[in-house]
């Protein structure tokens, strides 16, 4: 299990320039985030903070690949991922999120921002994931085929419920 201590940043303590965190996330990161969709990867990850005057800014960039499963046959997929995301965080009187702006408890001056780095990568990957053409599992595929009713070279076109050819003609009438 990973340990995600290290995602734990205590703003206070920083120096008044820049910061730069690097963190390496593969499977044992995603593993240790309860609720957590995304369950395999290998990227790294930086985060570089910026002190000013009532408030820290926070840069994160992620490069390196996610596995998920593909939409069609179901095997894993992997993804190329780059994420550069900014967040903006201030000290107030109890914790809240708004967009892209938190206020953490002032009293206590912590940052958890593992949670943050993981929306960023999930955000990242596109919506659709599917193999190159060719290269899904081809027995899926052959099932997908069978059960979809598509139409298989060498066929005629593929029949149409009866029930459709009526409203077609109805349509057509208009």
């Amino acid at each position: 299990m990973c340990s995600l201590e290290a995602f734990k940043i205590d703003l206070k303590g920083l120096k008044e320039d820049e910061t730069v965190l690097e963190y390496i996330l593969d499977d044992r990161f995603f593993g240790a985030l309860d609720g957590s969709e995304l369950e395999r990867g290998a990227l790294r990850a930086s985060v570089s903070i910026r002190k000013a005057t009532g408030f820290y800014e926070l840069w994160f960039h992620a490069e390196g690949t996610v596995t998920v499963a593909c939409d069609l046959c179901l095997d894993d997929l992997e993804l190329p991922i780059k994420a550069d995301s900014r967040l903006v965080v201030k000290m107030g009187p109890a914790y809240a999120e708004d967009d892209d702006l938190v206020t953490i408890d002032e009293d206590e001056g912590i940052l958890d921002i593992a949670w943050f780095v993981y929306e960023f990568i999930a955000l990242a990957i596109p919506i659709r994931h599917v193999h190159a053409p060719g290269k899904c599992n081809s027995a899926m595929m052959a099932r997908l085929e069978e059960h979809a009713g598509a139409t298989r070279s060498g066929e005629s076109e593929q029949q149409v419920d009866p029930r459709w050819i009526e409203l077609m003609k109805l349509k057509n009438k208009e």
